[in-house]
Order: C-alpha cells, then structure tokens, then sequence
C-alpha cells in the first residue's frame, strides 16, 4: 500500500461526522464566492490587477477570472455534496493561496478580507486528507453498490 492509500485509508477511518458539517458549509461559501465573482468579474478582475502581481494580457486575465468563478462554482458543489471532495479539494488550493496573497495577509496584521481565505485554505487542506466523510454522497454511493 503506498502512500496515498494509507492517507486515504486514515481520513477515512478518523472523520467524526460532526466534520461533515464544516465540509457542507465550506463547499456552501466556495459556492457563494463562485456565483459572486460570476456576478461581478469586473471585482476580481480588478483584485488581481491591483496587486500587480500577475501581468498578462487582457484576454488571458479573462480566462483566469472565469476560470476562478466555474472552480469555485464547481469546487463547492463537489466539496458541498462530498463526491470527489478530494479533488475538489485539490483544485481550489491553488486558488485559495493566491487569494491569501493577493489580499494583502502580510501586509496588515488584521485584515477582515484575508481571514475568510485563511481559514478556507486550512479546511481544504484538512479535507484533503480526511477525504468526504461519513455524510456523504461518495459514502451513499459506495454503501448502494
């Protein structure tokens, strides 16, 4: 057994289901955050120009917007439902850590806008390992087979 299998083994045989709560309302805000950068792309848009940070061409700033939104929009749902929260997991990190960066954690000790994503990325992380949980559609899927 290598050792993916034995993390994946670990989380989950160690998920109490009192977690499943925290991974429906974190899938929930990934959601939310998804739909409002849909919503607004001009917001996100100008996050990331702002920072200077990422210099591309328009179009290709665009593409990362949309790509952000239908990550975070689809991201949430697989994470909210507990299918394949794993790789849900897995493709917001990338996004969760530059929104840490692009938000300025470093810059003020106390900043309302960073600690929302922080504590996003800590929970993707945890879930990562600890996988969907008792209380979920991978576990119903599993069970009815």
């Amino acid at each position: 057994m290598n050792l993916v299998h034995k993390i994946e083994n670990w989380g989950d045989t160690h998920h109490p289901k009192a977690l499943d709560i925290v991974r429906v309302a974190l899938g929930i805000f990934l959601l939310a955050k998804g739909i409002a950068f849909m919503e607004n792309t001009s917001y996100l848009r100008g996050i990331i120009t702002d920072q200077h940070v990422i210099d591309v061409s328009p179009d290709m700033l665009m593409v990362l917007v949309y790509y952000v939104a239908f990550a975070h929009m689809v991201g949430g749902i697989l994470i909210a439902m507990g299918i394949l929260t794993r790789l849900g997991c897995l493709i917001q990190i990338p996004i969760v850590t530059g929104a840490v960066f692009l938000t300025g954690i470093f810059q003020e000790p106390i900043n309302a806008m960073a600690w929302p994503s922080v504590a996003a990325l800590v929970l993707l992380m945890m879930f990562t390992v600890l996988g969907s949980g008792p209380w979920s559609l991978d576990r119903y899927l599993a069970f009815k087979n």
